[in-house]
């Protein structure tokens, strides 16, 4: 068979390949130190790169985490405060301009397979769907799968309803991924490029795995893995029960070995030195501080940093990321630069070659830098705002500062990072004259998000703005 190879000529744009994880926390990797799971694949292919230790999702929740990862600006400008529930108004609107589009216009092929969540259907006509923001063709579903990882009911392809798909969602939307990549027909170096959003299902709850994954943590695991229903009533009690880490270390290995079997087609594509690799995941994850009765059996790992999913402390934002690109990114390599993932959008501008957009306010900041081994220092802080489970409103990061505030800015935290990297010593009191900073650098901040031009009229109402 002769190797395909899309834009691999010396002067051509790469394949980009973005894989997003869903509720990955900072520590459920073994390259970020988790003791127990196996991910030898996402291990491998951190050697194989870079590895970012102080990256940042946009948000602590997942649809305004991917509305910022698509359009590089933080997710309240788009309206987008929470998840997405079906049927509501909330979307990202056909105003904004996604990575997917950017890339699109300059000649990529765009192709997503996994999660959307930036509606509130995939069935609903009246609002802007994957292929309205870029994605020649896709693969997904809306929020999460029902009943769960095995089987899903609730994928659609290029708008269409697939009904019941057989198998379990990780190898789904590999499948379709691969099945995309090979259908390009594609054999000359002059070949147009590709992204590919691989936005996987894993390891959100609830959970179904195949047995041989299960078997491989069942010392961990009381009782027989069965799983829970999503969008169903309140299960019965003895389903609610706490069965141990087993399932939820499985589920991630089986995204683990999917993500694997993805990276082993590139490679029998002859794509590996044309195409970026990109790995993150969009917020902290579920820890054993439960707080709904479906996130009963979750055990993410922040690493140790305070917090989980829904927090703006550190653990509810800092994620696992990493980037390979043969050569031009180091293997073996770590980077501590502070980064964000509205920052993709900036940066694989400067990779791909499409302009910014300046037509509205962008947040993130090109870091390529970074990918070559070079110094990156920021413009501006890292900035977020979502009501989260503390009470918090706001978080804003410069340098080794970090500063959180509820939303009329009475209650303050402050913190240094690089000192307390895990959120304990609140310096608030002795660090007057920095938190007095920061906090102008927050209204400023807020008040630029609060008067977006492009805020749809849905969100204006709650958006008024600080005095």
């Amino acid at each position: 068979m002769t190797a395909v190879v899309l834009g691999a000529s010396p002067d051509s744009k790469p394949n980009i390949v973005l894989i997003y994880a869903d509720d990955l926390g900072y520590g459920d990797l073994g390259i970020y130190g988790h003791h127990t799971i196996k991910t030898p694949h996402l291990d491998q292919l951190a050697r194989e790169g870079v590895r970012l230790t102080n990256y940042y999702a946009p948000s602590p929740l997942c649809s305004p985490s991917r509305a910022g990862l698509m359009t590089g600006r933080t997710p309240f400008r788009s309206g987008i405060r929470s998840w997405i529930p079906a049927g509501t108004p909330v979307q990202l609107e056909a105003t904004e301009v996604t990575l997917a589009t950017l890339l699109r216009d300059v000649g990529y092929q765009t192709f997503l397979g996994g999660k959307w969540h930036l509606n509130a259907g995939l069935d609903m006509a009246e609002q802007t769907q994957p292929g309205d923001h870029g994605f020649d063709e896709w693969m997904a579903l809306h929020a999460f799968p029902i009943p769960h990882n095995r089987n899903p009911t609730n994928f659609y392809k290029n708008g269409e309803p697939l009904g019941e798909v057989e198998g379990f969602t990780a190898q789904i939307v590999v499948d379709e991924s691969i099945a995309w990549l090979e259908g390009l027909g594609q054999d000359s170096a002059t070949a147009p490029p590709f992204f590919m959003y691989l936005a996987m299902i894993e390891p959100h709850s609830t959970h179904a795995n195949p047995d041989d994954f299960n078997a491989l943590y069942a010392d961990l695991t009381r009782g027989v893995p069965e799983p829970i229903v999503n969008g169903l009533p309140r299960p019965p009690a003895e389903l609610l029960e706490a069965r141990g880490p087993g399932e939820y270390y499985a589920n991630i290995t089986y995204m683990d070995a999917q993500i694997g079997r993805f990276l082993a087609a590139l490679d029998n594509q002859g794509l590996r030195d044309s195409t970026l690799v990109i790995f993150a995941s969009d917020n902290g994850p579920v820890t054993t501080v439960w707080r709904n009765w479906w996130e009963v059996n979750l055990y993410g790992s922040t690493g140790g940093l305070r917090g989980r999913k829904g927090d703006l402390w550190e653990g509810g934002i800092r994620e696992p990321a990493f980037f390979r690109w043969p050569g031009v990114i180091a293997p073996g390599t770590t980077s501590d630069a502070i980064v964000n993932g509205y920052d993709l959008l900036p940066t694989l501008a400067a990779i791909g070659g499409f302009e910014v957009p300046d037509d509205r306010p962008i947040d993130g900041e090109d870091f390529s830098a970074v990918l070559r081994g070079e110094p990156f220092a920021r413009a501006q802080p890292l900035y977020w705002e979502f009501d989260d489970a503390e009470g918090f409103h706001y978080a804003l990061r410069d340098g080794a500062w970090k500063l959180l505030a509820d939303e009329e800015l009475s209650r303050t935290e402050l913190y240094n990072l690089d000192r307390d990297p895990y959120e304990v010593l609140n310096l608030a009191t002795q660090e007057a004259e920095v938190l007095g900073a920061m906090l102008a650098q927050l209204r400023d901040y807020a008040a630029s998000v609060a008067k977006d031009p492009l805020l749809p009229e849905w969100e204006q109402s709650n958006r008024e703005g600080l005095d």
